[in-house]
């Protein structure tokens, strides 16, 4: 199966409030049309959004509220202030990751840039398997050298939020290799590498089949979307 990609660049650029952003993955299991799905991917599995967003100075989303989705924020630069009905007061910074499930029971938050430089900050959005639970709240630090789970798994374990739905952030240092077996969607969102063959940069989404990547330089950063039986 070959490779296909698409890069952020090649999308428009939308956005509301103090939040710009590039689209590259609007499901069609979220019903939406229009404008915000112009040249945009279906995910995998109960994976069905991506966007690659910066916030302007001081820019902030305003309080917005979620239900029925597991939101995952992977911070890329620079920093966060999140505020909202989890975990209020929490921050991030560049290599950290939040993942929230709103459930059935819901949150509201408001993220803020508090610096006076852009920051950048890749929203995912998965939709729960088992509809009406509580929401929860993860956090990770991405160790570099290391592809780390962030998002999946059984509900036997307490590490990630459960979902046949796999997602893992690695930040390779030059010429580490990362594969991964079946369908996959990969989006680089840091530096440069190979990826089954060809040259990928910041900001190219790939999806195909059995992952063979390597990094071109040090501390790449690069988020891997699988599925499990």
């Amino acid at each position: 199966m070959p490779i296909e990609t698409m890069h952020r660049d090649d999308l428009p650029l939308g956005g509301f409030a103090g939040l710009k952003e590039h689209r590259l993955v609007v499901d069609a299991q979220l019903g939406w049309g229009g404008s915000d799905t112009v040249n945009t991917w279906n995910g995998l599995g109960n994976f069905v959004y991506l966007a690659d967003a910066h916030f302007l100075p001081k820019g902030e989303t305003r309080l917005h509220p979620h239900k029925e989705i597991d939101v995952i924020s992977v911070m890329v630069e620079g920093r966060i202030a999140h505020e909202g009905s989890l975990h209020h007061g929490q921050s991030m910074t560049a290599n950290q990751v939040q993942v929230q499930r709103a459930g059935g029971e819901g949150f509201k938050h408001n993220e803020i840039n508090p610096d006076e430089t852009r920051n950048r900050m890749i929203q995912i959005w998965v939709l729960p398997e088992t509809p009406g639970e509580p929401a929860r709240y993860k956090f990770y630090d991405l160790e570099k050298g290391n592809l780390t789970r962030i998002y999946g798994g059984s509900k036997n374990q307490q590490d990630t939020m459960d979902s046949h739905t796999l997602l893992e952030v690695g930040r390779l240092a030059e010429g580490q290799a990362v594969s991964k077996n079946g369908e996959f969607m990969a989006y680089v969102t840091r530096g440069s590498g190979d990826l089954n063959g060809s040259p990928v940069k910041e900001g190219h989404l790939v999806r195909g089949q059995n992952l063979v990547f390597k990094a071109a330089e040090d501390d790449v950063q690069l988020i891997v979307i699988t599925t499990q039986n």
